[in-house]
């Protein structure tokens, strides 16, 4: 634990993790839990469960623009089943071990299965300035950015709920996405100074989004025609095979990009005039951007297709009490 400054001598077991953030920095944390039945199913496998529980809180950090440090572990579990905690440990600690973030505590009980993670990260602290990307900094004019492909996990639930049916191989990609995301923490170190806010996708786009434009006082205006186009699983597939519309409508893969969730991308806005540097960014992070609407001073956001015209916004992004 020498990245966190562990002092007397405080260990995994310890009451306490005594934790001194570096010179220059500060810390950035973030809680998430799991609930079996309402954010994962219960046929998922355990090795994947363990990666996706702490996938979701590094993408916290991505959206923070922090680096990990350490996470918290509180589990209950109806019962101690090595069968289960030992692939669980495994998926878990490997995710950990990719971003140099170390398990310093937290506790076991007995119950319906529940895992929450706190997890810890660093960000610099420049001429007594946060370099900590934030929801409230978006200004009229900033291009609105999009990382990765969204909708594949949503598209994965759709088929486990009966709604729609697609190949048995598009489903097992779009599975895949949806237990075992992939935190974009290297893109949200490398937007610092260049994203003016930014938001993990976990509850839907425009959802998420939301929360954005709620924090810094403005609206935005979305381009369907680009945004149908980042469940790239889906459309990958379907041109592939020549197929393309074959298994969704337009409407539907729209709902998954708009509203699905559990995508965990990062949705972020920066001045037109750091497009370049955007991009740098995202060749730095290896992940790629896509340019899907612009901040605007009206509130709401706006719903535009490939001919200007307004689309009705009729898509509801997750609610944990809904």
């Amino acid at each position: 634990m020498d990245a966190l400054g562990v002092r007397g001598g405080a260990r995994l077991g310890d009451d306490c993790a005594l934790l001194q953030p570096a010179p220059g920095t500060q810390l950035a944390i973030s809680s998430d839990m799991l609930v079996q039945g309402r954010h994962f199913l219960s046929t998922v496998d355990p090795a994947a469960l363990g990666h996706k529980a702490l996938a979701v809180n590094l993408s916290d950090l991505a959206a923070c623009g922090a680096k990990p440090l350490a996470f918290t572990l509180a589990l209950a579990l109806p019962n101690a089943d090595d069968a289960w905690l030992a692939p669980f440990s495994r998926g878990l600690l490997a995710l950990a071990d990719e971003h140099g973030c170390q398990l310093i505590g937290g506790d076991t009980t007995r119950g319906p299965l529940n895992i929450c993670i706190t997890v810890f990260g660093e960000v610099p602290v420049l001429n007594g300035k946060s370099q900590a990307l934030l929801r409230s900094g978006a200004q009229v004019g900033d291009d609105i950015y999009v990382s990765g492909n969204l909708g594949d996990a949503r598209l994965a639930l759709e088929v486990f709920r009966g709604a729609v049916s697609v190949p048995a191989e598009l489903f097992a990609q779009a599975r895949l996405r949806m237990e075992q995301p992939t935190p974009r923490v290297a893109l949200g170190m490398a937007l610092r100074g260049i994203a003016t806010a930014a938001i993990d996708v976990s509850d839907g786009l425009l959802g998420d989004l939301g929360h954005v434009l709620k924090a810094s006082r403005v609206g935005a205006t979305i381009r369907t025609e680009i945004t149908i186009n980042l469940i790239a699983t889906y459309a990958d597939y379907t041109r592939a095979a020549g197929q393309f519309d074959a298994f969704l409508s337009e409407k539907q893969r729209l709902n998954c990009v708009l509203a699905g969730g559990d995508d965990y991308e990062l949705v972020f806005t920066a001045p037109a005039s750091a497009q370049a540097a955007v991009l740098a960014a995202s060749a730095q992070a290896n992940v790629r951007v896509t340019r899907i609407g612009q901040i605007d001073a009206a509130p709401g956001i706006r719903l535009l297709d490939a001919q200007g015209q307004l689309q009705p916004d009729d898509y509801d992004s997750f609610d944990h009490f809904g």
